[in-house]
């Protein structure tokens, strides 16, 4: 992203590409409203416009003295702003042609095509936001689930940003002791100022491992899990899809060996994000297809988070079911027994002799019996069954886990060297790091480098 220093004005198509009722043109920048005037007539142009903060003001974008579209056009003045400069919004009518002819004429008068983010990366220069606020406005626009979009809500009012910045706050009121005792050496340090020192260390190492612990969660709500139903053919895992799915996804006949390909799609099972992996039916291979079908079946189960293995409850157990169960992990598979609508052949005791009896679930994939139970054991079996919530302040972006473990890690070694009673430069040195870190994670320290790479992620626009 290149770095524009002097103060000029973006331009950009603020919502998604095609067709729709209502597309926006957002400008930001000093010369927004002077291009506004220059673009914008009131009804039959009549009059001055005298742009109110936060107005809709009704009438037409024109080229010259042709016009281009009718339209609602707000000016919304800095510094109450989402960038805290002066922002024009243009609502046209939603379609292609409209919305580029709208942002050339912007370009014409004075203002530049917006790269990606940087909106968003105004806010931030500008102090509208920290960098863990902007990074959640990327989280929220991409959150899949509801509990998803609370975390990066959260983050976006400033939860993870206090905890991080109290912590940084302690770190440095120590480092600055420290530091005026090596500026004093004459007075001496007393064991009570030593004992301080360390406690005021372990207290911030233990309020960030406490925000590191919460990584696991927060990654899960907003990346969300693999689960891979997998099975020997025909026995109900397209048909269980499609129920997860609550949509007909993947074709479901009676003849086996229909799935060839894996099948993947996006679905929120009682708030958890998951990526539904409908794998070929594993068995002796039949020809060439199927059998790199099958191939591909294996390398999903190794990457899987979270396995569903179907069995068919109206049949005895077969080899290939032993077979199955016996090459997958008991710690993280769910064995989901299928049309229990039918007369159950299938002997539960041999499947409890190989998996935990308390992840085996009986379902009908055509009535939906026993779906719901299906459910509750998938959410336990990720929660391991603890009660989440997503309203604590809560880590879901690795570059942050990463910036709290190096700050932990430096808050470590700084206690080891004052109890070790080390040169107070080595303690000062490693607070110094962790404080570092930690700014880091909400932009108080940044290289420029890191903000081209994390408001590339954004859409043009924001």
């Amino acid at each position: 992203m290149v770095i524009h220093l002097h103060e000029d004005t973006i331009a950009a198509v603020s919502t998604p590409a095609g067709e729709g009722g209502i597309g926006i043109v957002r400008l930001s920048g000093c010369s927004a409203v002077k291009i506004a005037r220059e673009i914008f007539i009131l009804p039959k142009g009549k009059g001055l416009v005298k742009f109110k903060s936060r107005v809709l003001n009704y009438g037409y974008i024109i080229d010259g003295k042709k016009k281009i579209d009718e339209v609602l056009l707000a000016v919304m003045k800095a510094p109450g702003t989402y960038t805290r400069e002066d922002i024009v919004e243009i609502n046209c009518h939603g379609g292609i042609t409209a919305l580029r002819k709208v942002l050339e004429l912007t370009l014409k008068h004075g203002a530049r095509p917006a790269e990606p983010g940087e909106f968003t990366k105004r806010a931030f220069l500008k102090g509208r936001l920290d960098l863990s606020q902007a990074e959640a406005v990327l989280d929220i626009i991409e959150a899949k689930t509801e509990a998803g979009l609370r975390v990066s809500l959260n983050q976006l009012e400033g939860e993870l940003s206090r905890e991080v910045k109290f912590a940084r706050k302690s770190i440095m009121e120590i480092c600055a002791d420290m530091e005026a005792s090596m500026d004093f050496p004459e007075e001496d340090i007393t064991p009570k100022t030593k004992k301080a020192w360390i406690s005021g260390v372990k207290d911030s190492r233990r309020r960030l491992e406490k925000l590191l612990s919460t990584y696991h969660d927060g990654a899960i709500l907003k990346e969300g899990i693999v689960a891979v139903i997998c099975g020997r053919p025909n026995v109900g895992k397209s048909s269980l899809l499609n129920v997860l799915l609550r949509k007909n996804k993947a074709i479901v006949t009676h003849l086996p060996g229909t799935t060839r390909d894996p099948i993947e799609e996006m679905a929120s099972i009682k708030g958890i994000p998951m990526r539904l992996v409908d794998t070929a039916g594993i068995r002796k291979e039949k020809g060439i297809i199927e059998k790199e079908g099958i191939k591909r079946s294996h390398l999903y189960l190794r990457r899987a988070d979270l396995i569903l293995c179907v069995l068919d409850g109206s049949e005895r157990l077969k080899k290939e079911d032993r077979e199955i169960l016996g090459k997958i992990r008991p710690a993280n598979t769910i064995t989901v027994i299928n049309k229990c609508d039918l007369k159950i052949r299938l002997n539960t005791k041999d499947i409890t002799k190989m998996v935990k009896a308390r992840d085996v679930v009986r379902v009908s994939c055509l009535t939906k019996i026993g779906i719901d139970k299906l459910e509750d054991r998938i959410y336990n079996k990720v929660w391991s069954g603890k009660v989440h919530t997503s309203n604590e302040a809560m880590v879901n972006n690795i570059r942050h886990k990463a910036a709290i473990e190096d700050a932990v890690r430096q808050l470590s070694q700084a206690e080891d060297s004052i109890e070790k009673e080390l040169s107070l430069e080595f303690p000062a040195s490693d607070l110094k790091e962790s404080a570092s870190s930690l700014g880091g994670i909400t932009g108080e320290e940044y290289a420029e480098d890191l903000l081209n790479i994390i408001f590339s992620k954004f859409c043009i626009g924001k």
